[in-house]
């Protein structure tokens, strides 16, 4: 029987996946000596060393027994069920000690170092042969990128600092910026420093002292077109090393520089000479690093069948030698907006291939970035993406943090052409429904490219943008052949003139039927094409969705007849897709309507894949067509009777509700959720354990979430919608989404309106409440909140009555009423008392306390507090400690106990690292700078504040304006 595959990962937090649920770690050190066992990757490591590493110079005398007993523990982690004192599969004894049996395929360690020695010996390979090796700079690229990727913080993440350093992590760090330089290097060789620019940001990030990194991120920003910001990048750099370190930059970072200024010219003369010598500090603060997206879908590599039309899109550019920075061409034209639309709304055409291609063809004239999204105005599920939605993706690709995100259309299509003002950008809209739709999504000013692929034809753009367009029309029979030819090789194709043309013709000349034939034929070598052209034409289906009036070629024979290559039992899986409302699918999700095992879902899935049934844009994650999803869905139709097709759908629907509803009390275990009802039979609901893994799913499943809420409440399936909204309010506040939890809460509360049940409605009321209160619109807000109120008191619900004043409570803090703040926590506190709801009471003590704390009545705070505390640490809460840590330690910051302050102010910053929160890490290092100055410890002060610094620019947070000129005023009184 084959063993499960296990995967160790120790670069960032410490995890193992693949032995059921996530190990519940019992002792903290069990964690730590299985990350000391990682990273010295399948080394043994002596007894006296762990005892070392885990305590340090005074150990226990029982230390060695301890860790017999974490060896144990650790064994019965990894492999549940086996048998005491048994020497199991992964963790051995060796040369008197212990080792962790792994290997690249089980441990992200050593895949990524495996990965860099491919680079490395790729380099190396190119160097003697004395050149680029034939593409090897972009291939380097590539494996280093990937090898980066495997990266979520430093190795051991969330371990004790002492531990980490006992245990020599630190070294095992350093080889992370190293392999950034690298990949920077192999970056500017190829030419695509874009690649790797959002790398160097965040090593500089890390360490904005390396010179190395500053180099390689100078000379990438310059290569990007962004010269004035790699020159603000280097003054920022020498204003540090002169602050911090007393040193002028290096020669690399010198060089660096000189090579920006000779590239820039007299553009910028006060990046050169004495003058740039005299800039203040404060002057040269960077501007926050922006990643540069490339969003752009894959390049397909048998691209054919289109030269002309490519030839026609190519010209509507200017020559690159004639092309300047504003966008212009040699006669002073701007570029302007290109329209690719399939007159006649012909699905499956092939418009989204041919705009990739184009893009990936002249991508790099758009160095500030690539911008795409699936704005899916077809989808036959409905799903049809708003613009509203699809601006703030691109903000968030942009940078723009979620609380800089303006409320309103208007206002945030404003904001996000201002952005690309003066900025070389392609957009690419796909599958556009109407003008309307791609209106807010234009630039405003010349120098972006936008491409827009749509059925209709776009007329509104012509005439007010000036638009070109461009019908694509099927494949001719020349074309198809070379299509085919492309896919199966020219000898397969010899002495088959007819039956490549009656493929192409049965085809309809659609590339995407085309491609299906291909994967068949590819299949099976030994077939000749005419027995392929026989078997689809006795093949049968329709699809008249999709038909069109001027051909007689049945589509959907195609799709039937490759469904006839697959086993019977991905036929039967394949019309269950169509029940899908979001852009994607996973393979649980897949597996719960289908009631089938998830191992043999993965399976089917595949054996769709490889014939094109289903796409699998990003690993695990499989998407349809529209095409193939009319299909699936016309199958479904007539091959599950409507009550199969309903058990169906409620059991796709209970997977999301019943695995978002587990998530709930993973990141708030103080809410009050409502049980969404026994677990359907066959239904596989992710077995989710901690945080993190909580936070994965959702964010995989994010856009898939959104489509659910507003398909369940468009079939009348408003109990789900409720519970599926509510279930996702920690994750919306968590993640900042609040335009994205508002949308959702007015279809829940629409939901639970129709409902007419008081209960549903109070709820439906006070969540919408909560995501107006975040976007500011508190005039909204209030009533919803007091009729939420008035209804929990009539239905005699204290913990609804809690909840609601803990909402009202944060909307008057908002507003500046801090006594009324104060006042509703206070009522909920007291509600929550009586409740038995422990982790909801700790919860609001600290908010009690809190507020004190801002009226000045500081040891009020105090007592408050270290109930909470204590409470929160027995239920295992770390976000509520670590801020009721912080509070205590505002408290006693104000009290002038700044000792006490900074051992409060430490614990909280721990625990925010630990958990992944860097906004909540900086204001903490802002509080901790606060306090060092009151002991006039101004160095540290200095030190803590520049790292708040570093963080909040990282993350582009407006605070990092506020922490600049506190640390230039603390400069001009030192």
């Amino acid at each position: 029987m084959a063993l499960e595959p296990v995967w160790f990962a120790v670069l960032g937090p410490v995890r193992v996946e693949g032995v059921g649920a996530e190990p519940a770690w019992g002792r903290p050190q069990e964690k730590a000596l299985l990350a000391l066992l990682l990273a010295r990757a399948g080394q043994p490591v002596a007894v006296s060393e762990i005892v070392d590493v885990l305590w340090g110079r005074r150990p226990p005398d029982s230390a060695v027994n301890v860790i017999r007993r974490h060896v144990g523990s650790l064994r019965r982690l990894l492999e549940p069920g086996l048998p005491n004192r048994a020497a199991g599969r992964w963790l051995i004894r060796d040369a008197g000690g212990y080792r962790l049996v792994v290997d690249a395929d089980s441990l992200d360690l050593l895949r990524f170092r495996r990965l860099r020695d491919d680079a490395r010996r790729l380099r190396d390979e190119a160097h003697r042969a004395g050149g680029d090796g034939h593409g090897a700079p972009a291939r380097i690229v590539e494996l280093l990128t990937e090898a980066l990727g495997l990266w979520r913080g430093p190795v051991g993440a969330g371990l004790p600092a002492e531990v980490r350093e006992r245990a020599g992590f630190g070294a095992v760090d350093r080889e992370r910026p190293a392999a950034v330089r690298e990949a920077a290097d192999a970056a500017l060789c190829a030419g695509t420093p874009g690649a790797v620019l959002p790398l160097l940001q965040e090593a500089v990030a890390d360490d904005p002292l390396d010179e190395p990194l500053l180099a390689r991120l100078v000379l990438a920003l310059a290569a990007t077109g962004r010269e004035a910001e790699a020159l603000s990048t280097y003054r920022a750099a020498r204003a540090r090393l002169a602050d911090e370190l007393g040193i002028d930059p290096g020669p690399e970072l010198r060089e660096a520089h000189a090579t920006v200024v000779r590239g820039a010219g007299s553009a910028t003369p006060a990046a050169s000479g004495a003058e740039a010598a005299t800039e203040p500090a404060t002057a040269a603060a960077p501007r926050p690093p922006v990643t540069v997206p490339a969003q752009l879908p894959h390049d397909l590599p048998t691209f054919t069948g289109r030269r002309a039309e490519l030839e026609q899109v190519l010209a509507l550019l200017p020559d690159p030698g004639h092309t300047d920075h504003s966008g212009a061409d040699d006669d002073g034209r701007p570029t302007g907006t290109v329209v690719i639309s399939a007159i006649g709304g012909m699905a499956g055409i092939g418009k989204t291939t041919l705009a990739v291609h184009w893009a990936h063809r002249v991508a790099d004239r758009f160095p500030d970035g690539q911008l795409y999204v699936n704005l899916r105005g077809f989808a036959p599920s409905g799903a049809v993406m708003g613009a509203g939605e699809a601006v703030r993706v691109f903000l968030d690709a942009l940078g723009v943090p979620p609380e800089r995100v303006p409320h309103g259309l208007e206002a945030q299509a404003a904001l996000y052409r201002s952005l690309l003002a003066g900025r070389r950008f392609l957009v690419l809209l796909d599958n556009a429904r109407d003008t309307e739709q791609v209106r807010p999504l234009l630039p405003g000013t010349p120098g972006c490219l936008t491409i827009v692929t749509s059925r209709n034809q776009l007329s509104g753009l012509v005439s007010a943008h000036g638009a070109h367009t461009l019908a694509l029309r099927p494949l001719d029979a020349g074309q198809a052949r070379v299509f085919l030819e492309r896919r199966l090789g020219a000898g397969r194709l010899t002495g088959q003139a007819r039956a490549v043309a009656e493929i192409a013709a049965l085809c309809a000349g659609l590339p995407l039927a085309l491609a299906c034939v291909a994967a068949r034929a590819a299949a099976h070598p030994g077939f000749p094409l005419s027995a392929i052209a026989a078997e689809l034409r006795a093949a049968h289906g329709s699809l008249d969705a999709f038909s069109r009036t001027d051909t007689t070629a049945n589509v959907g024979a195609v799709f039937s007849w490759s469904l006839g290559a697959v086993s019977a039992e991905a036929a039967r899986l394949f019309p269950l897709l169509a029940l899908h409302p979001g852009p994607d699918f996973s393979v649980p999700a897949t597996a719960s309507p289908a009631e089938l095992p998830v191992r043999r879902t993965r399976s089917l899935l595949a054996e769709l894949a490889d014939v094109h049934l289903v796409a699998e844009p990003a690993p695990g994650r499989y998407a349809l067509h529209d095409l193939l999803r009319a299909h699936a869905a016309e199958l479904l139709e007539d091959r599950l009777p409507g009550a199969g097709r309903e058990a169906a759908t409620e059991r796709l629907y209970a997977y999301y509700l019943h695995t978002a509803h587990a998530t709930e009390p993973l990141l708030a275990p103080y809410a009050d959720p409502m049980p969404p009802g026994p677990l359907p039979a066959g239904v596989h609901a992710e077995p989710l354990v901690g945080h993190e893994r909580a936070l994965d799913w959702l964010a995989a499943e994010y856009p898939v979430l959104l489509a659910v809420v507003g398909a369940a409440a468009r079939s009348g399936r408003d109990r789900t919608a409720c519970l599926l909204a509510w279930s996702l309010e920690p994750f919306f506040d968590r993640r900042g989404h609040w335009h994205d939890w508002a949308t959702v809460q007015r279809i829940a509360l629409d939901a639970a309106l129709r409902l007419t049940d008081p209960v549903w409605e109070a709820r439906g009321l006070r969540a919408l409440a909560r995501a107006e209160s975040r976007l500011g619109l508190h005039g909204s807000a209030r009533p919803r909140l007091d009729r939420a109120l008035e209804l929990f008191a009539e239905l005699g619900d204290d913990i609804g009555r809690a909840d609601t004043h803990r909402s009202v409570g944060w909307t008057r803090d908002q507003e500046g009423d801090l006594p009324g703040a104060l006042h509703h926590n206070r009522l909920a506190m007291e509600l929550f008392r009586g409740s038995g709801r422990r982790a909801a009471y700790a919860s609001v003590l600290n908010s009690v306390g809190w507020y004190h704390a801002l009226l000045g009545e500081h040891r009020e705070a105090l007592s408050h507090c270290h109930d909470a505390l204590t409470l929160l640490q027995q239920l295992g809460d770390r976000y509520g400690q670590a801020a009721t840590w912080h509070t205590i330690a505002y408290a006693h910051h104000h009290l002038g106990r700044h000792p006490n302050a900074l051992v409060g102010y430490g614990h909280a910053l721990a625990l925010y690292r630990e958990l992944g929160v860097p906004y909540l890490e900086a204001c903490t290092l802002v509080h901790i700078g606060d306090t060092h100055t009151a002991m006039s410890d101004h160095a540290s002060a200095h030190e803590v504040r520049q790292q708040a610094l570093t963080l909040l620019i990282t993350l582009g947070h407006p605070d990092a304006d506020q922490v600049r000129a506190q640390i230039a005023a603390s400069e001009r009184c030192g």
